[in-house]
């Protein structure tokens, strides 16, 4: 039988060859706990070699070298980081993945029976499990049916047979699961906007003229310099209808914060559909505060896929509403703002007026 060093171990090997160096020095900036243990970072500036997570400064790129652990670390010449201790917790991060894959393979299990699997208690393990992956055991299960529900369902599948397949005992505790998150209505998922009544109006603010619509559930659209026809392209299956009196509250609300994109959006009701990694994309946006920015490498190692880069920014470019879900705070890695759908002097304004720091600017460290 394999020590859980050994599985650790090649758990480690297996992602280290999947990953380009580019992606793993995007996954340290990121400080992705879900990495350690697939390789370490090597400084030779400082002769030491770091956990992909240790919370110290970014070094300089160009004095990084990566290893695929810490034993070809130190045959480097390079000594363990004192701060993230990357010699030591391999067997707790590999109880993590055991988990990971019996949760996977088997569908839920409880906290009782995933610990005894590890052999830590039910408290030290939920402790371990949420610092490392960043979600409870039950959580971490719950998204994962959530998105394969959402799989079959942009794959075409009907949404009984979408429900069953993962892991729902009823469709109640599929909506239970999902209530309050970003446009998870299987049903909508499936039909698209067909039969939706949306409330629209243009809207004059100090950045243009902006068209924002809703439906009963919350926003469905913000943009730019656009109107009823592009709304009507971006929604050919629903009925536009004139903002009716009780929206006026809501689009005041909203054309406040678009003045203002400090001000709190969390309350905001959302009503967006897309795929299930769009979906993704989006509530990863949503979590990026006001004044910060992520690269495009950075937003895609937060979601545990580095190579995703490109797919994070068509799924940013299919957002269809701005400032509330904020594609506007992914800038690129190498400096200034990038693109944008209403143009980069929008996307710069709303930066300037959030207080994010230029990139460009940024001084090397070490």
């Amino acid at each position: 039988m394999r020590s859980a060093d050994d599985f650790d171990k090649q758990q480690g090997m297996e992602k280290m060859k999947a990953l380009t160096d580019d992606e793993r020095w995007q996954i340290a900036l990121a400080k992705d706990r879900r990495f350690d243990g697939a390789f370490v970072t090597g400084v030779h500036s400082t002769g030491i070699y770091c956990r992909p997570s240790c919370p110290a400064r970014a070094p300089m790129r160009k004095n990084v070298r990566f290893y695929a652990d810490w034993q070809a670390a130190e045959a480097a010449g390079l000594r363990a980081c004192k701060r993230c201790s990357p010699k030591t917790q391999s067997a707790e991060e590999a109880c993590v993945l055991a988990a990971i894959a019996a949760i996977r393979t088997e569908g839920a299990k409880t906290l009782d029976e995933l610990a005894d699997l590890t052999g830590y208690s039910p408290t030290h393990f939920q402790r371990l499990f949420k610092r490392t992956v960043g979600l409870s055991p039950s959580a971490f299960a719950r998204a994962l049916r959530e998105e394969r529900v959402r799989d079959a369902l942009s794959r075409g599948d009907g949404v009984a047979h979408a429900l069953y397949e993962a892991g729902y005992s009823a469709p109640s505790r599929f909506y239970a699961d999902v209530e309050g998150k970003l446009g998870m209505a299987a049903k909508d998922i499936k039909e698209g906007a067909a039969g939706a009544r949306i409330h629209w109006d243009v809207i004059d603010t100090s950045l243009g003229t902006m068209l924002v619509a809703a439906t009963e559930k919350g926003v469905c659209c913000l943009s730019f310099n656009e109107g009823e026809k592009e709304l009507a392209a971006r929604f050919p299956k629903a009925e536009l209808v004139k903002a009716s009196p009780e929206f006026r509250a809501l689009f005041e609300e909203v054309t406040a914060i678009v003045e203002d994109p400090t001000l709190d959006s969390a309350h905001i009701p959302l009503d967006v559909k897309g795929t299930a990694f769009q979906q993704r994309c989006w509530e990863a946006l949503r979590k990026i505060p006001p004044g910060e920015t992520r690269s495009y490498g950075e937003q895609a190692a937060m979601l545990g896929n580095p190579k995703a880069s490109r797919a994070v920014g068509s799924a940013n470019g299919a957002n269809n509403i701005a400032v509330l879900i904020p594609c506007h705070r992914v800038v690129p890695a190498s400096g200034g703002v990038g693109g944008y759908a209403y143009g980069p002097e929008i996307k710069a304004e709303l930066l300037k007026r959030e207080g994010a720091d230029d990139q460009s600017d940024e001084p090397e460290l070490f």
